[in-house]
Order: structure tokens, then C-alpha cells, then sequence
């Protein structure tokens, strides 16, 4: 049910309250100003309550996607709405850490439910001299690695997941693990 459909909502302005004192009992004056009350009362609350809306803790459900697209975070329908809360809540972060590994793990740590590693084969170093190697190797591919966290790894929303936010020249594989990999040692 939308606002405007809600039976019975009142005005907490009625305007036959607000008349000049002569139409106070005024019939016809009072039944035509609480039809007017019935068609406003919905904009009204809404006005009211407008504060609210942009809070993504307390913004009606239908208005969460609206939300969504102002803050250029896309939204899957299928997410509980509590999900989908949390993601506008963490949408500038979000938007911060998007494309590093950071963000990855963050990301399917919020929308999956499952824990993350990110194996990266390229890297970034500055050097003072010229002709200094670069780090990684050319052309890698970048391996995520995902364990059960809160939820069981649904590989298919995970793979969707990744490939949503990463760069369009770097290829990606997701890998499934029964348990946390074991921390390698350098």
C-alpha cells in the first residue's frame, strides 16, 4: 500500500478549522474544506515527514530505490529490505573503496554474507630511478577467494557481485573455500 491509498488518514491541518469564524458552522464550507483535507492530507504527511525519506535507517520501502539511484548505488530487489538500508547507509564508503581490494572484501562482506581475500597479481611501486622493475606480473588475473562467513557462499551472487564493481580491463576468478585460507608466510 502507497501513502496516498492509506483509508482514513488525517489531516493534522484541517482546514475548516483554519475558516474565518463566520464558516465555523457553516455546513456546506465544513464538508467541502474536509474533502480538500482528504486529497491533501497524504502530501501533508508526506511534506511533514520529509526529513525522514533521506534517511536510509527510516525511508519508506518504496522510496529506498529512489534513494539508491541519488547516491548511484544499485540496488538488488531481491535483498531484504534491511540489507538494502545498510547499503545506502555505506554507500560513500562504498563509492570510496570502489575497485580496490578493500572495497571487494567490504562489499561482498556486506552484500553476501561471506568473507573475502583478494590475491592480486599486479601492483603499484614509485622508484627515484629509472628502468626500475615493475611489480606483479603483466597480464595476471586477479583471484578472489571467499569462504562462508554469515550465509552459505552462493557463488553465482558473488561472482555477480565482483564482477559489478571490477575494472572492465581486469579479469576475474572466484574461488570457493570450505574454511579461512591459511595465512602464508613471507
Amino acid at each position: 500500500m502507497s501513502r496516498h491509498a492509506i483509508p482514513g488518514l488525517p489531516s493534522r491541518y484541517p482546514i475548516g478549522d483554519l475558516l474565518p469564524a463566520m464558516y465555523t458552522g457553516d455546513d456546506l464550507a465544513q464538508r467541502f474544506t474536509a474533502g480538500l483535507d482528504t486529497v491533501l492530507a497524504p502530501i501533508l504527511s508526506t511534506l511533514d515527514n520529509l526529513a525522514h525519506y533521506f534517511d536510509p535507517r527510516v525511508t519508506p520501502e518504496d522510496f529506498a530505490s529512489r534513494l539508491a539511484q541519488w547516491v548511484a548505488v544499485e540496488l538488488d530487489p531481491a535483498w531484504p529490505l534491511g540489507l538494502r538500508r545498510a547499503v545506502l547507509l555505506r554507500a560513500v564508503e562504498l563509492h570510496r573503496r570502489r575497485g580496490t581490494a578493500r572495497g571487494l572484501v567490504d562489499l561482498l562482506r556486506l552484500c553476501a554474507g561471506v568473507h573475502a581475500r583478494v590475491l592480486d597479481g599486479a601492483g603499484a611501486a614509485w622508484s627515484a630511478r629509472p628502468g626500475t622493475a615493475l611489480p606483479g606480473t603483466a597480464g595476471g588475473q586477479v583471484v578472489v577467494q571467499v569462504w562462508p562467513g554469515r550465509s552459505a557462499v552462493d557463488r553465482q551472487r558473488v561472482t555477480a557481485l565482483v564482477d559489478s564493481v571490477r575494472p572492465v580491463h581486469v579479469t576475474c576468478s572466484v574461488e570457493v573455500l570450505a574454511g579461512p585460507p591459511q595465512q602464508q608466510r613471507r
